[in-house]
């Protein structure tokens, strides 16, 4: 309890409570079995995947760790997320502690932008891997990925660690009821009985400075990639160079389409129904993460080949 200078009475909160679709109640029902395949699915397939590229010696090259490193970023983004939803849908169990729902800020952001960071390397790599094809190898490198993967930890970890410092240090003084399946940042702050300016306009630097700069890097990258292929004069030469960069596409595809839909929903906020932008968030973290390995599986020979090896050693196993 805390006694303010205007003779106000407060109490501080220990927990929150996750309330999902308050205005469409019956989405839990109807989303809890398609959430609970596609956390499935994205489980299955990243592991299986990181297992593919862990034993077999022919992926042991710079872009299937870059893969690897995705798949990690999205089991961890699926999992800090998405059991909780099932449990509130489930079992009703809407609370969360005060320090439990910062550490899942911080890592829904934080990972967040280790997930942009690493699109934005990949493209760089099909640059390289298209533009200067000679001087692939010795460009991405091991040492390049495990250079990549140290900026990609620290650009985001430094970054994004004050924006649940800076919600955590608010004054909460009765309100603990967050109208969202997760613990998003404004959502949080938003119910303080302070003033959160500065709040707002820190995470909405922070998130065009980390994805705004991704996102443009990325678009230069095919920007030079597309022009180099329209030059290629060989028949079938720009397909098969094509060819090599569509996986990543897709996976960029499914990352940005989902966030853009998001952000132009959150804009419109007042011509929609609120649910929306909050189902729009719970789907962003699950989708890409199902997807990515499935794209990347179906779509790239040496992974294929892979699976079909480690089950076969399986199946020997057995026998």
């Amino acid at each position: 309890m805390t006694v303010h200078q205007n003779g106000t009475i407060s109490f501080e909160i220990s927990d929150f409570l996750l309330n999902c679709f308050i205005r469409s109640p019956s989405w839990k029902l109807w989303l809890s079995l398609p959430l609970s395949l596609l956390l499935l699915l994205a489980m299955g397939a990243n592991g299986i995947l990181l297992i593919t590229i862990r034993m077999e010696v022919s992926l042991h090259e710079p872009m299937y760790y870059l893969l690897s490193l995705l798949s990690l970023l999205d089991i961890v983004l699926c999992l800090t997320v998405i059991p909780k939803i099932l449990a509130i849908f489930w079992f009703d169990l809407k609370s969360i502690s005060f320090y439990a729902c910062f550490l899942q800020m911080y890592i829904m952001n934080c990972f967040f932008g280790m997930e942009s960071c690493t699109f934005m390397v990949m493209a760089y790599d099909r640059y390289v891997a298209i533009c200067h094809p000679l001087r692939y190898s010795s460009i991405i490198t091991d040492h390049f990925v495990a250079k990549a993967a140290i900026f990609i930890l620290a650009r985001n970890a430094l970054l994004t660690i004050f924006i649940p410092i800076l919600s955590a240090r608010l004054h909460y003084c009765g309100k603990n009821i967050i109208e969202n399946c997760m613990c998003a940042n404004l959502s949080v702050s938003k119910l303080s009985c302070d003033n959160i300016g500065f709040n707002r306009i820190y995470h909405l630097v922070v998130a065009w400075t980390l994805l705004g700069s991704d996102l443009i890097l990325i678009i230069f990258s095919y920007t030079f990639i597309l022009r180099a292929v329209l030059r290629l004069k060989t028949k079938g030469a720009a397909a098969k160079a094509l060819s090599t960069c569509g996986s990543h596409f897709i996976l960029i595809l499914f990352f940005s389409t989902i966030l853009l839909v998001f952000v132009f929903t959150h804009i419109a906020k007042k011509k929609i129904s609120p649910d929306i932008p909050v189902l729009l968030n719970v789907l962003h973290h699950v989708i890409p993460a199902a997807l990515n390995p499935i794209v990347y599986g179906v779509r790239t020979q040496e992974i294929k080949e892979g699976i079909r090896k480690l089950l076969r050693r399986a199946r020997e196993n057995r026998k």
